[in-house]
């Protein structure tokens, strides 16, 4: 029988379904108890797909020692305000040219969502993988669900709003991926890495919903 090593000493046996307690980067609920079997990656050298894995997950800022979820949607802020100011350029390019603008509106919400499509599916691999590398389920370290779902956030936000959207944006999600309402908390039991990002992508849905009123209200004023 092949030698695994759990989060208890090493042992030999048939494998079987454990109660594992998930971490978690920043949050107010208590810690989600799902019957998981997490195995610890073989002490041996990490391949190049593991260090890839482990910075797609951790954003460079997972091992912050300070609510690094946070930091997490801090990441996402500056990729959104890059999508922004990129599409900005373009957008002035295009109209310069006399091209019409309802196609290109089109064009940035595209772009959002495919940027999401893809950090989602990358995020879900990468996630998966990072768990038995570290040997915990939903590690704290991995933070690129935050990301995406700060993203989320943004995205019935129009492209012109000011900073305090932007301010606003970031508080919403921080405050339903700590609070975790019903229910965000259930999908963390999702195995590996779908638990991971699908409750930060719920969350992310949530604050983007208020900050679709939010913005409604703004306008309307």
């Amino acid at each position: 029988m092949r030698r695994f090593c759990l989060l208890v000493p090493c042992y030999t046996s048939r494998i079987t379904r454990m109660r594992t307690i998930k971490e978690s980067s920043d949050e107010l609920n208590a810690p989600v108890v799902t019957r998981a079997f997490i195995a610890r990656a073989p002490q041996q050298r990490r391949t190049a797909r593991d260090y890839l894995a482990l910075g797609i997950a951790t954003c460079g800022v997972g091992y912050m020692p300070l609510a690094p979820g946070t930091w997490g949607s801090a990441i996402g802020v500056g990729i959104y305000l890059l999508l922004r100011a990129v599409s900005t350029e373009v957008f002035a390019f295009a109209t310069a040219r006399g091209w019409n603008l309802p196609p290109l509106e089109s064009f940035r919400t595209t772009s959002e969502l495919l940027l999401l499509i893809v950090i989602s599916i990358v995020g879900i691999w990468a996630a998966s993988r990072t768990e038995p590398l570290l040997g915990r389920k939903d590690p704290g370290a991995v933070v690129v669900d935050e990301v995406a779902g700060q993203l989320v956030t943004f995205l019935f936000v129009p492209w012109d709003s000011g900073w305090w959207a932007i301010v606003a944006g970031f508080l919403a999600f921080r405050l339903f991926d700590i609070w975790k309402p019903y229910p965000i908390h259930r999908l963390e039991a999702l195995e590996s890495g779908l638990g991971i990002m699908a409750d930060d992508l719920l969350a992310g849905a949530y604050a983007a919903t208020l900050m679709s009123l939010l913005t409604s209200v703004y306008i309307l004023l």
